[in-house]
C-alpha cells in the first residue's frame, strides 16, 4: 500500500500545534528539533515519531471539527494510505527511513481545541481505532521531506 508525506511537524519548544517543517531528521530518540514537555507520555525510543492520516484530518474537518495539520501533535502526516490497516507492528517504509508502530498515541486535553466541544476522544483507539494517531520506533534512521513516498506493510 503506497502513499506520500502530506506534512511534517516539529515543535522546538514543545506543545501543540506543531509548526510545519520542510523536512525532518528522524533519530532513534525522536525527531531533531521536536521537543516534548511531558516525557512520561511522549517521546523516547518507543514513541520517537507520531504518525497521523490526512484523510482522517479531512474527515474530522468535514464533520465540523476545527482540527488542522499539526494541531494534534503529529510529526508525520501521511496521505493515500488505508489508515484502518495501520496498527501495532505496521512498518512504514520511506525512501531513507523505516518506522515500526509500537502503540497508539492516546489523545489528551492538550489537543481539545482541535475538536468541537473539546471532544478530543474522537481519535481515541478505544473509540475509533481507524482514526487514531500512532507512535512508532525507528528501525532505520533517516531524513524525510514533504512529498516523499511511503509504503506500509
Amino acid at each position: 500500500m503506497n502513499g506520500s508525506i502530506a506534512g511534517l511537524f516539529a515543535a522546538p519548544e514543545g506543545g501543540v500545534p506543531k509548526p510545519l517543517v520542510e523536512q525532518l531528521d528522524v533519530r532513534v530518540n525522536g525527531c531533531v528539533g521536536d521537543y516534548q514537555r511531558d516525557k512520561k507520555h511522549h517521546g523516547g525510543p518507543n514513541r520517537a515519531v507520531c504518525l497521523f492520516s490526512s484523510e482522517v484530518v479531512s474527515f474530522l474537518q468535514e464533520n465540523g471539527h476545527p482540527i488542522y495539520p499539526g494541531s494534534v501533535g503529529e510529526n508525520i502526516l501521511v496521505a493515500g494510505l488505508q489508515w484502518e490497516h495501520v496498527g501495532i507492528g505496521t512498518i512504514f517504509q520511506f525512501d531513507d527511513l523505516i518506522l515500526e508502530v509500537t502503540s497508539d498515541a492516546p489523545p489528551c486535553k492538550t489537543i481539545h481545541d482541535s475538536f468541537t466541544n473539546g471532544s478530543f476522544k474522537e481519535i481515541s483507539v478505544k473509540k475509533a481505532p481507524h482514526m487514531t494517531r500512532w507512535y512508532a520506533k525507528v528501525i532505520k534512521e533517516g531524513n524525510v521531506k514533504i512529498g516523499d513516498a511511503v509504503e506500509i506493510n
